[in-house]
């Protein structure tokens, strides 16, 4: 209980601290670059709860998700086939590890330039930059299943659909939850690239805008919202995991203790 209270109270205290350092540190700033945290805050309030809440951080929003759970659906499903069928393998396998070493970003001129600077440029761009993580999460997971899982499965002669659902995806959920915690970040990296050199909208747009114009403290705030969507998205994905693989995680704290 102790332990619990003592990282508690780091995890809280921790960013308190450093919010207090910054606000100290920027207090008197005549910096252009280096703005006063409270008229970055203000800022903040200004454009990000107000002004620009509807018109670009819910489209930035929006756009992450949609193409977020495209590059799941995707991910799993072709993962699941990639794995199960050996010719499917044998043929994608080479294409997919030499399409997952090109960095994420670099996708975005590509789709610029085959389909312009509308919402389909980004949502193309999301998806594809973050199917791969999932997708090959997917096919490791699938096939590192034990063969006694197998084995079993086959004695109690499930159909495929039954062997899917209840042998392969629950050994395989946690290394696949693993694979969709990165294709998050990917998603966000590339949503946020995407509206940078394609978008005139969106948090990523106004944060280039207002870096490009020199206003600082909007260039900060759309920093900071930037931050806060990152951890926040991250903090609901744990949330979700461990609800959805509750078994997993108490069997390591089990193993742990």
């Amino acid at each position: 209980m102790n332990r619990k209270l003592i990282n508690w109270t780091l995890g809280v205290g921790t960013p308190l601290l450093v919010v207090a350092a910054w606000w100290a540190a920027s207090l008197n700033s005549t910096n252009t670059f280096f703005p006063p945290l409270g008229a970055i805050l203000e800022r903040f309030r200004a454009l990000w709860l107000f002004d620009h809440f509807g018109s670009d951080v819910m489209l930035s929003l929006g756009n992450l998700v949609i193409g977020y759970v495209l590059a799941t659906v995707i991910g799993v499903g072709l993962g699941f086939v990639t794995a199960l069928v050996p010719v499917v393998r044998w043929a994608l396998d080479p294409l997919i590890h030499f399409l997952r070493g090109i960095p994420p970003v670099a996708l975005v001129p590509i789709f610029i330039s085959l389909i312009g600077f509308g919402i389909e440029m980004r949502l193309v761009s999301i998806t594809l930059a973050a199917v791969f993580p999932t997708l090959i999460a997917t096919v490791d997971g699938i096939r590192s299943v034990d063969s006694t899982l197998k084995d079993v499965g086959s004695v109690y002669r499930l159909t495929r659909g039954e062997k899917l659902a209840q042998v392969y995806l629950p050994a395989a959920g946690p290394q696949i939850a693993s694979g969709m915690q990165v294709s998050l970040q990917v998603a966000f990296i590339v949503m946020i690239a995407s509206e940078m050199l394609g978008s005139s909208q969106g948090i990523g747009a106004m944060t280039l805008l207002a870096q490009q114009s020199f206003m600082t403290s909007d260039m900060w705030a759309g920093i900071l919202l930037l931050g806060v969507i990152g951890f926040g998205a991250n903090l609901v994905f744990e949330v979700i995991k461990n609800k959805v693989l509750a078994w997993y995680v108490g069997s390591r704290r089990m193993a742990r203790a």
